[in-house]
């Protein structure tokens, strides 16, 4: 850190995303991408007299993605906020429910970057273990008093509940924002989008970057009362209005017209992730049940960061993390049949390998 850093940040731990190397090819089953390409549409709209337009400035307010994203999900077009990925959406979420009277709580064992959400902005944080199993109680959010933030499914166990276990968390925290981080729900979870009717503290953070192969264009939305989109919208439009170009725009429109596309990408990844799992089960690991695109698997001979240097050398990323409740672990994304094949070729001969 340079002596001009401004004293604010002088603690902060910036968020380590999934490596991206650079120096062979791998198999990439460690940032939880799409192993598909986007779809025959999204390539199509890409072409080249939208190109000729990157002179002129995107559309501030999204209005076309808006006004699909809203019939898609029976919302209105006020009810839809987009920015620059999910992460900027949370940020802002972040930025806008949560202060020195309004602490931020979240699972301790979760995504990443809520704790560095809540340190860059020097907000008082609650980090609430799970139970035994990295199990997410509902009851120990009831009546906290304070803005939630909740992955459902959750990372990197890829665990869910229910909706109606979001509603009562809701209803127990009536005067505070519960932000609920549904980047996996398209796997296999059930989304709680339905509740915004019901309840103007709801807000549901999406992506495009996994279920709708985006994660190159940047791309995420939250959907919830118009009055707190009308409080993302004044934090965006105070910092970076343009922060979706216009090639990202018309992607997602093409996406949202090839929804049967997709579907069936989701469907390949849920069967993908059943074989894995069974295939594993075989061999003796031992697996969280899964509702992402991805799964966290523990192997029976040997911790979870040597697993990964085992595999990383044999040219298959996985994820693992040097903290106690998680060494024994790696996070597996679930790729194409043709990549989870040479991964389970792999674990078969580092398991053969030990005897």
């Amino acid at each position: 850190m340079s002596r001009y850093m401004s004293s604010r940040f002088s603690a902060l731990e910036a968020y380590v995303p999934g490596e991206q190397p650079q120096d062979r090819q791998y198999i990439k089953l460690n940032t939880n991408e799409s192993p598909f390409p986007p779809s025959p549409q999204v390539i199509a709209a890409v072409n080249s007299s939208q190109v000729e337009k990157l002179n002129l400035y995107p559309d501030p307010d999204c209005r076309g993605l808006r006004k699909k994203l809203a019939e898609y999900y029976n919302v209105g077009e006020e009810n839809v906020f987009l920015s620059n990925g999910s992460d900027d959406v949370l940020n802002f979420a972040f930025m806008a429910f949560c202060d020195g009277q309004h602490p931020v709580a979240f699972p301790d064992i979760s995504y990443g970057f809520y704790p560095v959400y809540a340190k860059l902005h020097n907000l008082p944080a609650r980090e609430i273990p799970l139970n035994p199993g990295f199990i997410l109680n509902p009851d120990d959010y009831c009546g906290l008093g304070c803005t939630i933030v909740l992955a459902n499914p959750n990372a990197p166990s890829g665990r869910a509940i229910p909706p109606e276990e979001i509603g009562k968390i809701l209803e127990s925290n009536p005067d505070n924002v519960v932000v609920v981080d549904e980047a996996y729900v398209d796997f296999g979870a059930r989304s709680c989008v339905e509740l915004i009717q019901s309840h103007d503290n709801l807000l549901v953070c999406m992506t495009f970057s996994k279920s709708r192969s985006l994660a190159g264009g940047r791309l995420g939305f939250a959907l919830g009362d118009a009055r707190l989109i009308d409080d993302l919208n004044r934090l965006k439009f105070s910092t970076n209005p343009y922060s979706i170009n216009r090639l990202t725009l018309v992607a997602a429109e093409a996406t949202l017209d090839s929804q049967d596309y997709y579907r069936q990408n989701c469907q390949a990844i849920m069967e993908n992730r059943s074989y894995t799992v069974e295939a594993l089960d075989k061999l003796g690991f031992t697996t969280i049940p899964s509702l992402a695109n991805f799964i966290f698997t523990r192997c029976p001979k040997m911790d979870g960061i040597t697993l990964y240097h085992k595999l990383k050398e044999r040219g298959i990323l996985v994820r693992c993390w040097d903290k106690p409740a998680l060494r024994d672990y790696v996070r597996v994304t679930i790729g194409s049949r043709e990549q989870m094949d040479a991964f389970l070729s792999q674990i078969q001969a580092i398991m053969k390998e030990k005897g």
